[in-house]
């Protein structure tokens, strides 16, 4: 399928280009031509303006450097018209018998359809919930792993060879407290006098699902377990989560290829490796505080131990940051970078990072450590995800793992549906605020986009259903009539809005435009009948053909939301 933007774009290029060997126009050096569909349908299907972009290093009329681009336009099926407007605008009108044909192209590309090459032979990799297996995700955390699946499927889309990866640590202070929680909430379930910490304690986590899990326990281990520390606990909790957390995604489509372990990075020495040679590069320093401090930071910090300190203000941070503290471990920061230098020694085109919004220091300074390394840090792209307000009987929920007050994923399929989560987390752009309003979530009519856009497609099921004895094959397309045409001419985006998520990594213009291309469906749904007594065999063919090609349309746009595309609802 063609890209109708660029293909006209390169028919404007090359008109230039003979209109300057002819002598109609100067040498000038040709921009970048942009060429989209204009606001108002009577101006054509796509227009292009460069021609007031060269109005100054031609030290011409626009006008007439438009009107001579078009006199030395090249022919192309696609394209039935030509026409300059002032003060020199360019619109195509693309040519009807070719546009009709493009059913029967839609339907035969039928699952690939707009397939790009854009990144055949490249790798990328799409590091996204990430989430330590404290507790279940809930939907803060369920938004980034919405819009990183969602990446992955429109990278896959144009072409790269795509990994999912799940980075994760199961020691630490987290792990520790949950490990101390469960082994209260064991002997608690033995019966056993105990005393559990209050809601604002912040080293237990209240959650039910540590009651589940002490039960199971119990059940496996009766009160063997009395006498042992917080470690086989937080042992046994780290699997069960996991196993919740990867049952969880497996709901809304998700898999992971990739699960990663931060202490693999430990083991084998990595984190050190990597200290190691920002010390030889000189980018490290040992110090009770920062270089460049004023005079108050050191009159604190005069009996403070000495730490290492990474000079990420070499590359532009506003302050130097701690790498390793005062007793010898480690801050987030430094794994972080030992981390990143592994994803790019593993061979990597693209590495796509999906993060909460309270990252954005580190992941800055993450790539100050890559640099530092000499490593490409421009393979790396984050993307910061805001917050996420649950909204239940028009007021805000709390949200809170440790507190036990949380509105889990699971709790969200449960109410709504897999594909309702998904789309209401993807139709907003990540660095914006997004509520999630359960009550607008289930509801069944054309407010709830999610009910819009699948109704679409289970509106071209039922056509078929009620059709089966008829065969829409070799069909007459040129009986099809403008309404039809309407929306062939919106499919024909999908490939420009695909590649721009794909360049620009904004997976929401996906969602944005499959509500756009419903709003289009619809309408021609109620007025264009295939089993109707005014309507002829061939043209109730016709239009069944143009049905089979909407249906692949939305089944595959869905599809690169990780949505289903149900026959029945």
């Amino acid at each position: 399928m063609k890209l109708l933007p660029k293909e006209h774009a390169n028919l404007v290029e090359q008109a230039i280009r003979a209109a300057q060997a002819a002598g109609d126009l100067p040498a000038f050096d040709i921009p970048e031509i942009e060429v989209r569909p204009p606001k108002r349908p009577e101006q054509g299907d796509y227009a292009a303006s460069v021609a007031l972009q060269l109005a100054k290093p031609a030290k011409l009329n626009p006008f007439h450097i438009a009107t001579q681009i078009a006199h030395h336009m090249p022919a192309a099926d696609f394209v039935s018209a030509v026409e300059v407007l002032h003060p020199g605008f360019i619109n195509f009108r693309l040519n009807p018998e070719w546009l009709k044909a493009q059913v029967d192209s839609i339907i035969t590309e039928g699952e690939n359809l707009f397939q790009l090459d854009l990144g055949v032979g490249k790798r990328a990799q799409v590091e996204f919930v990430s989430a330590n297996p404290t507790g279940p995700l809930h939907v803060g955390r369920s938004r980034g792993a919405i819009v990183g699946d969602s990446i992955a499927r429109i990278l896959e889309a144009t072409g790269y060879s795509v990994e999912r990866e799940y980075y994760f640590n199961n020691a630490g202070v987290q792990m520790t407290n949950l490990g101390n929680s469960l082994r209260l909430r064991y002997l608690e379930a033995l019966g056993m006098p105990v005393e559990i910490p209050g809601a604002d304690d912040k080293t237990f986590y209240h959650g039910d699902y540590l009651r589940d899990f002490a039960k199971q326990l119990i059940a496996e281990k009766r009160n063997t377990l009395v006498e042992e520390d917080w470690l086989p606990f937080k042992e046994y909790a780290e699997v069960k989560m996991f196993e919740i957390i990867r049952t969880t995604l497996k709901r809304v489509n998700i898999h992971h290829e990739v699960f990663f372990n931060e202490n693999s990075l430990y083991d084998s020495g990595a984190v050190w490796k990597i200290l190691e040679a920002l010390e030889k590069g000189g980018y490290v320093y040992e110090s009770n505080i920062r270089e460049n401090a004023d005079e108050e930071e050191r009159e604190k910090a005069k009996n403070y131990a000495p730490a290492k300190w990474f000079r990420s203000t070499t590359f532009g941070d506003k302050e130097d940051r701690v790498v390793v503290k005062s007793d010898g471990n480690p801050t987030y920061t430094l794994p972080d970078i030992a981390y990143h230098a592994n994803k790019i020694e593993r061979g990597f085109d693209l590495l796509v990072n999906i993060l909460g919004a309270d990252h954005f220091t580190q992941h800055q300074v993450v790539k100050y450590g890559i640099q530092a390394l000499n490593m490409d840090s421009s393979k790396i792209h984050v993307i910061l995800v805001q917050l996420v307000r649950m909204i239940k009987d028009g007021e805000v929920q709390k949200i809170s793992t440790r507190a036990g007050a949380i509105e889990t994923l699971d709790d969200l399929i449960d109410q709504t549906s897999a594909d309702a989560v998904r789309y209401i987390l993807l139709a907003r752009s990540p660095d914006s605020h997004l509520d999630f309003d359960l009550d607008a979530a289930v509801a069944q009519t054309n407010e709830n986009p999610v009910y819009y856009i699948q109704n679409a497609h289970v509106r071209c099921a039922g056509i078929f259903r009620q059709t089966s004895d008829i065969s829409d094959d070799g069909a007459d397309l040129s009986l099809l009539g403008d309404a039809e045409m309407t929306f062939i001419r919106k499919a024909l985006e999908l490939g420009d809005v695909l590649e721009f998520s794909a360049v620009n990594l904004e997976p929401h213009k996906i969602a944005f435009y499959a509500h756009e291309l419903a709003s289009v469906f619809h309408p021609i749904y109620d007025n264009v009948r295939v089993l109707s007594t005014d309507v002829s065999p061939d043209l109730a063919k016709a239009r069944l053909r143009f049905y089979r090609a909407a249906q692949v349309v939305f089944k595959r746009v869905l599809n690169l939301m990780g949505m289903t595309a149900p026959e029945v609802m």
